[in-house]
């Protein structure tokens, strides 16, 4: 009997980790991972199909961007008319009137990038950025940002 309740719990804190640990709600965030469970409650019984319910009360590191925050983040694409990023499990948007005035598309470099005309800055796919978000829009299952790397200290990570 011991041994039944042990392997059913065991059963019931890989399910919640599969289940839970990375995917995103509109009110919490992402979910990173789960931290601690603190309560499995009574298991219920579901009629006609012979599964059975328990109520997992659980603490978790999560993620849940907000407008104004810094991030750093990675370049994913670049575009004539931004480029997307991503910092985590976070999709980001920086358009082209975000990107400070001095730096200009290049659709012929390989790959393409934004620069400046000294060529001093250079910011292309797979480089590490520094960005502020300046609006969030969230799903019932996803939340996506779009940034602004015109303030202080943002753009570029060298």
């Amino acid at each position: 009997r011991r041994s039944l309740i042990s392997d059913l719990l065991e059963t019931v804190k890989r399910k919640l980790f599969a289940e839970v640990e990375g995917t995103c709600t509109g009110k919490y965030g992402f979910v990173i991972a789960v931290t601690t469970i603190s309560n499995i409650g009574k298991g219920k019984i579901q009629p006609g199909e012979g599964f059975v319910i328990y109520p997992v009360k659980y603490e978790a590191i999560v993620f849940r961007p907000f407008k104004g925050e810094v991030l750093d983040a990675v370049v994913t694409q670049v575009t004539k008319v931004g480029f997307f990023t991503e910092a985590g499990p976070l999709s980001c948007f920086i358009s082209k009137h975000s990107i400070p005035s001095d730096m200009e598309f290049d659709p012929n470099s390989n790959p393409p990038c934004y620069k400046t005309k000294d060529e001093d800055v250079v910011i292309q796919q797979d480089d590490e950025i520094r960005l502020r978000i300046v609006g969030t829009r969230v799903d019932a299952n996803d939340i996506f940002a779009i940034g602004t790397l015109m303030d202080d200290f943002l753009g570029l990570v060298s």
